[in-house]
C-alpha cells in the first residue's frame, strides 16, 4: 500500500477517483458481453469453458484491520483486475482457436504467455503446409474413428 506513505495524497486522489471508479460501468458491461460470448462460441468451437474463479477472486474486503475506503479499493481492484486476466485467457482461448501464428520478432514487443505455443508459420509457404497438415490430420482422425 505505496500510497499511505505519499504526502498530500488526499488533493492526488480526489482528482483521479472519478477516473479509476467511472471505469467499473463499461468494466461491467464489457464483462457481460465477454461472458455472454464465451458461454455462448465456446461450446460451438469445442473449447473448453475458462473457469471464473480462478482469475477473480474479491476477498481482501473481508480483513477486519482495513478501513472502509480501502475495503472498497480491495473490491475494486481484487474484481477489475481479476476480471481483464479471466478476459485476456478467454481472448487468448479465441486467439488459439482462429490464428494460432507467433507475430515477427520485435524486441519491443512484449509476448503473451499463450503465444508461445504458436507456430512460427511467417512464410506462406510453410502456412499452407501446415494447414494442410492439420486438415489431413483431422482427416485421418475423422475417418479412423467412424
Amino acid at each position: 500500500m505505496k500510497y499511505i506513505t505519499i504526502k498530500h495524497r488526499m488533493l492526488r486522489h480526489a482528482l483521479t477517483a472519478p477516473f479509476i471508479f467511472g471505469a467499473v460501468v463499461p468494466i461491467a458491461i464489457l464483462d457481460l458481453f465477454i461472458e455472454i460470448y464465451h458461454r455462448f462460441c465456446f461450446p460451438f468451437y469445442r473449447i473448453p469453458y475458462v473457469k471464473r474463479k480462478n482469475y477473480v477472486k474479491v476477498d481482501r474486503h473481508k480483513l477486519s484491520y482495513l478501513r472502509l475506503g480501502q475495503k472498497i479499493n480491495c473490491i475494486y481492484c481484487g474484481y477489475a483486475n481479476g476480471v481483464m486476466q479471466y478476459w485476456v485467457k478467454i481472448l487468448g482461448e479465441t486467439e488459439k482457436y482462429f490464428c494460432s501464428i507467433q507475430h515477427e520478432k520485435d524486441p519491443d514487443f512484449i509476448q503473451p504467455e499463450h503465444h508461445k505455443e504458436f507456430f512460427r508459420l511467417y512464410r506462406q509457404r510453410n502456412f499452407r503446409k501446415r494447414i494442410w497438415f492439420e486438415k489431413d490430420s483431422v482427416f485421418v482422425k475423422q475417418k479412423w474413428h467412424k
